[in-house]
């Protein structure tokens, strides 16, 4: 039982032993991407399972369009925000009419490019949860400020502007950390 689809096909039959592949095959990348909405270790371990048991219960919505690791991983992302929305950590902030754009130069969006994988979770891991959850899903999840506002209940420029202090925020503690 190698090949995706025959996981898949093992998975909506029931068997276990592809259930275990398809987790064991993902696991550690989706992981990754739980610590990053997570405020700890454990928090993520809890997103992880959640949300894996969600993929169990509905692979059947699977459409086999684009790869399966994609809608595992926004089912990762699904669970990861519900979880912060039971917690009531995503706070809006004050909205701010004007935010600047600061393009793909922008210092912060580079260190998402860079090597130390590990240092930056722990970084964002130290943001409040609304900040960290904004930034995910422009820079890392390439969701747009309107599509951000409507996942999280939120006003557009509301989601600018928790980007932009979330920016900030990174940017002080990168420097700080290089720095050091």
């Amino acid at each position: 039982m190698n090949t995706e689809e025959q996981i898949l096909q093992g998975c909506l039959a029931g068997d276990r032993q592809a259930q275990r592949t398809l987790y064991e095959r993902f696991k550690n990348q989706m992981f990754v991407q739980c610590l990053r909405y997570a405020d700890s270790r454990e928090e993520a371990e809890d997103i992880l399972h959640e949300g894996f048991v969600k993929v169990f219960r509905d692979l059947h919505q699977y459409s086999g369009q684009g790869p399966l690791g994609a809608w595992i991983r926004k089912v990762m992302v699904n669970t990861a925000l519900q979880q912060l929305r039971k917690n009531q950590r995503l706070i809006p902030t004050t909205q701010i009419e004007h935010v600047p754009d600061t393009g793909d130069d922008d210092p912060v969006i580079q260190a998402f490019e860079g090597n130390n994988a590990r240092e930056l979770i722990r970084l964002l891991q130290s943001l409040p949860a609304g900040y960290r959850t904004v930034l995910n899903l422009y820079v890392l999840e390439g969701y747009s400020h309107k599509e951000i506002a409507e996942q999280l209940q939120i006003n557009v420029s509301t989601s600018k502007s928790q980007l932009l202090r979330a920016k900030e925020m990174l940017r002080k503690k990168l420097e700080k950390t290089l720095n050091t």
